[in-house]
């Protein structure tokens, strides 16, 4: 490539969507002082944009605008411009986001903000086209407009951006109203499924028309709905919502049928096609979920799609280190020869490219049909490409395929007069060679951050199918990445966890020169996945590290005045607003999440404050958790925990013994929403011991492994068949 025309201060980051903008004419700062100094000097506005690498409108805005000679022209001498990475900056993005949001009634990136020079917001939008059509105004005209409106009209805009900050701030405000309690969780669970069901596809799953996303917190809900009303009416039915649901999505072209794991949405209603990105925090949620989904079926099915989402983001997504990278882009080359990146262009077939693939005669099917006729029926390949043009309006897709199931194994077999056993085998081999076709195309590119709180995620994801499919080189995978972000995202000086780090040079892992420090969900879910490695490795050390970074957790980002936690810690004095997330949306909300981690804390250590706590946070969702639950399914589903106390599962034995291994297989094995496993392997000096005294008075009977249910540290009797454990386990 040519020797770069331009090249600004970005290219001194880490992260890769800014070094995407290293060469654009736009004089790019980072989010920080120099910027912030800068504006306050020379007295500018504040063009601020948000972004992150795998986002489809943030590649485009680039090319028209930001690569734009005059536009950067503009840019640079009306305004002080800075590029924020939202994946590194969460707080940053939300504090704007709430801002775009409450003023346009849309938000989305890229998201573009103008700034006055204390950072106050007072215009702002999403993606701009470069020039003025017949519905949009161009971003080069709203660069004018907006330097014109400083010169004429400063007093009236600074007055304005204060006004604007003062009713986000009341806005924004999530605190305990009056009422100290928890919400009644029957109302609250009752009325939440009530929600999903009302909007929920019959034919092909999920809970909208178009586009559908695969938000595993409503799946999650309705597991836990099922495991409390198992002998109902509703009860089944929420069970076959999740499980519907999850077939669909695992034979839509939403999932990687060659290359493994899951993009990012469907933009159809049939899970068909997707925005083809693929990000950690979808496969790491989605392998817990599959994972669940089989513990409850039993339906290998389930189990198979978990592994194909592991084998995925160990072969794609794992630095030699032991951490997690964070996406990969929907965009890229067709050819090596291709100019232009095209979205899905890595993942799309034409007819004649899976003929040429797959000649082959098939022995035995009906006269003359080859492996590419039986491929092509069963994922629903046309000649004409199989996308419609209503799906697909930058016509990226004409002519090309997604993959999608459209027939049973059964009915393809019988099509073909084939044995099913044997269509089986055909359709691997086909997707083998596709595979190996498809490695010889540009791959989209890969943004290599590593955060914690997506890592974390990925942790659980391999954590929980490690026990529920009983596979060793899962719980060993976790306990690597573990590994990984005890050496790279914690400080052990102060104790606190870094929010990012880097693949540099050589595989080497670097960081940032002051690094980012970590927010709330990075402690929330790294939190949530040492619980659970603890519970699929039972090695103490894990927990004692969870427990430290949740009382670390409480001294950084606690609300003593209004309860629940902060999305960011107090003292940064660029940031206007602390915000608490009210959504669990792509991800759950940190807050959600902690109300079940508080409880599993408090039942490792006795720390009854603990429970406490996770009854406030409810009290101070109260209102929209019966009101809307809907938006916050993942705290709903943490209402009934709470309601329910959880069981603490106490495995006395030997944990080399056959006998404490059975009955720890038999825990795995089965899905129960509110318990806790600990494992009691007679050291009294162990950290569980030292937490909790009541262990000590716990004995194996007759010498053998013995399971005792406690629930508020009082015991059951003593059990030692894996069969009575499972009937009390599954009531």
């Amino acid at each position: 490539p040519s020797v770069p025309r331009h090249t600004n201060r970005l290219i001194n980051e880490k992260s890769p969507y800014l070094l995407q903008h290293a060469h654009n004419p736009v004089d790019w700062y980072p989010w920080g002082q120099e910027a912030f100094d800068k504006a306050k000097k020379e007295n500018k506005l504040i063009f601020l944009s948000v972004g992150y690498s795998t986002c489809h409108w943030c590649h485009v805005m680039e090319e028209e605008s930001f690569k734009n000679k005059e536009i950067g022209e503009i840019m640079n001498k009306n305004f002080v411009c800075i590029k924020v990475d939202r994946e590194e900056r969460p707080d940053v993005d939300k504090v704007y986001m709430t801002f775009v949001q409450a003023t346009s009634g849309g938000g989305g990136w890229p998201m573009s903000v103008w700034l006055t020079p204390d950072l106050k917001p007072f215009v702002g939008g999403t993606y701009f086209p470069p020039e003025d059509g017949v519905h949009r105004v161009g971003f080069r005209t709203v660069l004018l407009r907006i330097a014109e409106q400083w010169k004429e009209n400063k007093e009236a805009l600074l007055e304005n951006s204060q006004k604007i900050l003062e009713a986000l701030l009341y806005r924004s405000e999530i605190h305990v109203q009056g009422q100290e309690s928890p919400p009644p969780s029957k109302e609250v669970m009752a009325t939440c499924f009530k929600q999903l069901s009302n909007s929920y596809d019959e034919d092909y799953g999920g809970f909208s028309e178009s586009p559908k996303f695969p938000t595993p917190v409503n799946l999650n809900f309705l597991f836990t709905y099922w495991a409390l009303h198992r002998t109902t009416p509703e009860g089944a039915r929420a069970l076959q919502m999740a499980l519907h649901t999850l077939k669909m999505m695992a034979h839509g072209g939403i999932h990687d049928h060659i290359g493994q794991g899951f993009h990012r949405y469907s933009t159809d209603q049939h899970w068909h096609v997707p925005h083809f990105e693929k990000m950690l925090y979808d496969q790491g949620q989605l392998a817990a979920t599959y994972s669940r989904a089989f513990q409850i079926s039993g339906d290998e099915f389930f189990a198979s799609v978990a592994q194909d989402i592991l084998l995925y983001v160990s072969r794609d997504l794992s630095d030699p280190a032991g951490g997690f990278y964070s996406a990969e882009d929907a965009d890229s080359y067709p050819t090596t020869a291709s100019e232009k990146k095209r979205e899905g262009a890595f993942c799309v077939w034409t007819a004649e490219e899976i003929r040429a693939l797959l000649p082959d005669p098939v022995e035995g099917a009906t006269e003359g049909m080859t492996l590419g006729d039986v491929f092509m029926h069963h994922y629903g390949v046309k000649e004409t490409g199989n996308v419609s043009p209503m799906k697909d309006p930058h016509q990226e897709l004409k002519g090309k395929n997604v993959l999608i199931v459209r027939c049973s194994p059964e009915l393809t077999a019988s099509r073909f007069g084939l044995e099913p056993g044997r269509l089986g085998a055909l359709l691997q081999e086909g997707r083998r060679r596709l595979s190996t076709a498809r490695a010889q195309r540009p791959r989209p590119h890969l943004d290599t951050k590593m955060l914690a709180a997506w890592n974390g995620l990925m942790i659980s994801g391999f954590a929980q199918a490690g026990a529920a499919l009983a596979k060793q080189e899962y719980v060993s995978r976790a306990t690597q990445a573990a590994a990984f972000l005890r050496r790279h995202l914690f400080d052990p000086a102060s104790g606190r966890l870094l929010r990012s780090c880097y693949r540099g040079k050589d595989n080497t892992v670097e960081q940032s020169a002051v690094p980012i420090q970590g927010f709330l969900e990075d402690y929330v879910f790294v939190i949530q996945a040492l619980f659970d490695l603890y519970e699929a490795s039972l090695e103490q050390g894990w927990l004692e590290w969870a427990l430290q970074l949740q009382h670390m957790q409480d001294k950084l980002f606690w609300d003593p005045k209004g309860f629940a936690y902060f999305s960011s810690e107090a003292g940064d004095p660029s940031l206007l607003l602390r915000l608490k997330d009210d959504q669990d949306g792509a991800e759950p909300t940190p807050n959600s999440v902690t109300v079940t981690n508080l409880l599993r804390a408090a039942c490792y250590s006795g720390h009854t404050e603990w429970v406490e706590k996770a009854g406030q946070i409810l009290a101070a969702f109260s209102e929209r958790l019966q009101k809307i639950p809907i938006a916050l399914p993942e705290m709903a589903r943490a209402t009934a925990v709470f309601h329910h106390t959880f069981k603490q599962v106490v495995i006395c034995g030997d944990p080399q013994g056959e006998d404490t291994k059975e009955m720890l297989r038999c825990v795995h094995s089965v899905f129960s929403p509110n318990k806790v496993l600990m494992l009691a392997d007679g050291d009294s000096t162990g950290f569980l011991y030292r937490q909790l005294p009541f262990l000590a008075s716990l004995e194996r009977k007759d010498g053998k492994a013995t399971a005792y249910l406690c629930s508020n540290f009082a015991c059951s009797l003593p059990i030692t068949s894996p069969q009575e454990l499972r009937g009390m386990l599954c009531p």
